[in-house]
């Protein structure tokens, strides 16, 4: 959705495409997009790996980082730290936001709070740190997976 937006797949003229956005619009990064916008959810470069492979799209893998990282530095792209220390990727909207994940499914949900701006400057006010940039992310069951959960109880 929104980096189908950043790299042009859309019809909407006035939508950023990666030229605008300064990157060069290159069929390696078209594939590693339409392989992106194809999946829900967070994934990793390993998942977007085999994607390419299991649909036989010429892509090796220092292509799919690379193509991952810039497009994230373009605002596309978020990684977020999974429980375990292993990180992913998720589709966001290029506005500050937190992270609501499913632990089963890799749903992600975005969301806003402004009343962690409070804690945020409280914690400034008390360190003495001048706090640059936070970010959150929850993990649990999406209620679709509690839904599931309860039902197999």
């Amino acid at each position: 959705m929104i980096l189908s937006i950043i790299i042009g797949v859309t019809e909407t003229p006035s939508v950023p495409t990666v030229d605008r956005a300064g990157l060069r619009q290159t069929r390696p990064r078209r594939l590693v997009a339409e392989l992106i916008a194809a999946r829900t959810g967070h994934f990793t470069a390993a998942d977007i790996a085999a994607d390419a492979q299991l649909r036989e799209v010429p892509l090796g893998r220092a292509t799919i980082f690379r193509t991952l990282e810039l497009l994230r530095d373009a605002g596309a792209l978020e990684r977020i730290d999974l429980p375990g220390g292993a990180h992913a990727y998720v589709e966001c909207a290029p506005r500050h936001h937190h992270h609501a994940v499913c632990s089963r499914c890799g749903t992600v949900v975005d969301f806003d709070d402004a009343e962690l701006a409070v804690v945020v400057t409280e914690v400034a006010r008390r360190t003495g740190f001048r706090i640059d940039s936070h970010r959150l992310e929850l993990f649990g069951r999406c209620p679709a997976c509690q839904a599931g959960e309860r039902t197999a109880e």
